[in-house]
């Protein structure tokens, strides 16, 4: 028997994301804006399939031609024939939409491969019964051979993603170990380049390790990018080691992405929307950070835009190192009644920010207030959709020119809906209050996290030229009162120093902000909570983040003792930090269910949330940003690392409550999103029913009109490095 979390459960939830009536009221011109900015999401989209395996790209063409000749309708009596049961032909329906959903076969949300729950033999004959076999028998017996040992292989190593004999990756090449990554890095940081849109491939020669580092580009060749002085392009020595840094990484799709942002272009709302767009064209032509950089600088600019947007190598969740970005882009439509709500949590922030729990000189020295808006998104291009967005993820921006937040209200409508009976490890008079109030505790957690969680602390920095941007006589360490003796110096950055934990950390810490000032009345009151209302928010946040810290555990791996999604290693951190509280605060139970199978029981106890529960987060809190701010890795490393290790010493026997979170846990919901088509001058919005049947016919609609180049493209990338992932 397989373990169930490596399959998705024939009735796994799927929502459609509905964007139909903020589509309507948009001007044709707004229309067309947002046609071509989705183009380019979806184009850029298929860059995550050569970011996540070797065999992601196979398997997307093989479904994409089995759908193209025979919809999920018609070829259910395909697989009637070949001997598939409805049971294998639904499963083979939900496999093929969660690799659509998740942009190839590892989860975007804990990064855990996901295989086929039917027979390899039940598979294969679907595939060789299909209309597209029949027309090309070659050409799909070549894709099944390319990927069908991997389609379901779950050789420990290919469980997960990771780096080395940890797990797999395409950011790397499969000699790579985090030696390797770490002494990239040194080499970047030493020519100012970032890893963003990066990948890194080892060989050897003449008894040296050859890096070349290759840049996102639809220009191969190499050439200097106006504004930028010199290329940065060659063969360079450093550090007994030679690096090679090249263009042309995903050359075909940067193209298709510069080419349609070109047409969106033309129906710019202001010259900061087309300031930002010839920035991106240039990012994604040239490869070049710097120029992605100068559009997020147009970006925020734009203020209060109806169509917001965008796009770019974005999150480095899934890079086991945590400095490469994750190419996503989004285009999504403001939703005006919550994003006033937004705007008064914006207009309170000056307030609020000092109520944080570190002296002030660890706080910026200007809150540049920032765009805060409610979307309801119309393209979610990439690995998967979050609820809430914090960018750009440059610090030396957002430290002192600004960032923007965005919640993507229809993604929080249909995400977290959750059926009483499926609602695991909470006693009965918490389940209803629970169902009820999660909704809106979660707006306000979002709103916090994403607003004063990553908009909120300082980074003491030492430029190139040796200027500070603190008193080093003044500002001391509020934990030891010496001092501060650690600090960034040049080209340093939060991800370049913290890297294996810096997205982990940073959650935590934006989730820790949300907890602390959910407290605070006059924050309930921006969301319309008051009184009792209000009370009950803050016990269900609570709540809920605590459950959240006890279901991480399914996120964790015990064989390489690594935890797989950031944001669920920041819960159980924070789950430690509070049953570590004390005083009743929080109570861990494990027990057995009414079915005889092993249980568990969280509890939190309301009385202590603002004494006990404030104390212990004020405390951990103050400690995290010390560790940042200071650049103090060894420090925070050594805090979070304690607090994130999953054990079956002391109090609660964590690694056996794994195993009962495994057993009882629930799928994470898929999307299916809607496409804009062109006809003539007017863009219509096709929508599609919320089953797997409808996402998948969603992707066969996307790339109608070149399908098939598209396709060849896709197979010529990824048989070029095919050779690399041995």
């Amino acid at each position: 028997m397989v373990d169930s979390q490596y399959y998705l459960p024939n009735d796994i939830g799927i929502a459609a994301l509905d964007c139909g009536e903020a589509f309507k009221l948009l001007s044709p011109k707004e229309k067309l804006y947002a046609h071509y900015l989705s183009r380019a999401a979806w184009y850029g989209g298929l860059v995550v399939l050569l970011q996540t395996s070797p065999e992601s790209p196979y398997v997307y063409v093989l479904l994409q031609r089995l759908f193209r000749k025979q919809a999920p309708a018609q070829l259910e009596a395909v697989a009637d024939a070949a001997g598939l049961s409805s049971e294998e032909y639904q499963a083979f329906l939900v496999y093929a939409a969660g690799l659509y959903a998740n942009m190839g076969n590892y989860k975007s949300f804990g990064d855990t491969k996901f295989i086929p729950n039917l027979p390899k033999e039940k598979f294969k004959a679907l595939v060789w019964n299909s209309q597209a076999y029949k027309e090309s028998p070659g050409e799909m017996e070549a894709l099944w051979n390319n990927c069908s040992h991997l389609l379901y292989s779950l050789e420990d190593k290919q469980k997960q993603l990771g780096l080395g004999d940890k797990g797999v990756t395409t950011y790397f090449s499969g000699n790579c170990c985090l030696e390797d990554a770490e002494l990239a890095q040194k080499f970047l940081d030493s020519k100012k380049l970032s890893a963003y849109n990066t990948r890194l491939f080892k060989k050897e020669s003449a008894g040296k390790h050859c890096y070349e580092v290759r840049l996102a580009s639809a220009v191969k060749k190499d050439c200097g990018v106006e504004g930028e002085g010199e290329t940065r392009c060659g063969t360079y020595d450093f550090d007994e080691a030679v690096f090679s840094v090249q263009r042309g990484d995903y050359a075909f799709l940067m193209e298709k992405v510069s080419q349609n942002l070109e047409k969106a272009k033309a129906y710019a709302a202001s010259d900061n929307q087309k300031g930002m767009l010839e920035e991106y064209i240039r990012s994604f032509t040239y490869g070049s950070v710097d120029a992605h950089k100068e559009g997020s600088r147009f970006w925020i600019k734009d203020k209060g835009p109806i169509v917001e947007s965008y796009i770019g190598f974005i999150e480095s969740y899934r890079d086991p190192f945590g400095s490469r970005g994750e190419f996503e882009g989004f285009v999504a439509v403001v939703n005006k009644a919550m994003s006033a709500r937004f705007a008064e949590l914006v207009s309170s922030a000056e307030v609020l920010l000092p109520e944080l729990p570190w002296p002030p000189a660890f706080e910026k020295d200007h809150f540049l207030k920032p765009d805060f808006t409610s979307l309801d998104v119309l393209t979610f291009a990439g690995s998967g959709i979050p609820a809430g967005i914090n960018i750009p993820n440059y610090d030396d921006i957002r430290q002192t020119e600004g960032f923007k937040n965005v919640s993507l209200g229809n993604v929080l409508a249909v995400a977290y809906a959750t059926q009483k009976e499926k609602l695991t490890f909470l006693e009965e008079k918490d389940k209803d209050l629970y169902i009820k109030w999660k909704g809106p505790s979660f707006e306000v957690q979002v709103g916090l996290h994403e607003l004063l969680g990553h908009g909120s602390g300082k980074l003491f920095i030492q430029d190139e030229k040796g200027k500070l941007n603190f008193d080093k006589a003044e500002v001391r360490n509020p934990e030891t009162g010496e001092l501060i003796s650690s600090w960034y110096k040049g080209s340093e950055t939060w991800d370049s120093k913290f890297s294996t934990i810096a997205s982990s950390y940073e959650e935590c810490r934006a989730e820790c902000v949300g907890l602390y000032l959910c407290l605070n009345k006059q924050v309930l009151s921006i969301f319309g909570h008051e009184g009792e209302e209000a009370e009950e928010v803050v016990y269900v946040n609570w709540l809920n983040m605590v459950r959240a810290g006890l279901l991480g555990l399914e996120f964790y791996t015990p064989e390489s003792k690594s935890w797989r999604q950031a944001h669920m290693q920041a819960r159980f951190v924070i789950l430690r930090v509070l049953l570590e509280a004390g005083e009743g605060l929080v109570t861990l139970c494990e027990s057995s269910g009414a079915d005889g199978r092993p249980d568990a029981l969280i509890t939190l106890d309301r009385s202590n949330i603002h004494t006990v529960g404030k104390r212990a987060m004020q405390k951990f809190l103050c400690k995290l940003q010390v560790h940042k701010s200071t650049a103090d890795v060894e420090g925070g490393r050594a805090l979070y690392e304690t607090y994130s290790a999953v054990t079956s010493d002391g109090s609660h026997d964590f690694l056996r409550l794994r195993e009962t979170v495994l057993l009882r846990k629930e799928a994470r919901k898929m999307f299916v999103q809607a496409n804009t088509l062109l006809k003539g001058e007017t863009v219509e919005l096709e929508e599609y029913e919320a089953t797997a049947a409808g996402l998948i016919q969603s992707f066969t609609q996307r790339f109608t009109e070149d399908a098939e180049k598209l396709e060849a493209q896709l197979l010529e990338l990824v048989s070029i490095d095919a050779p690399c992932w041995c």
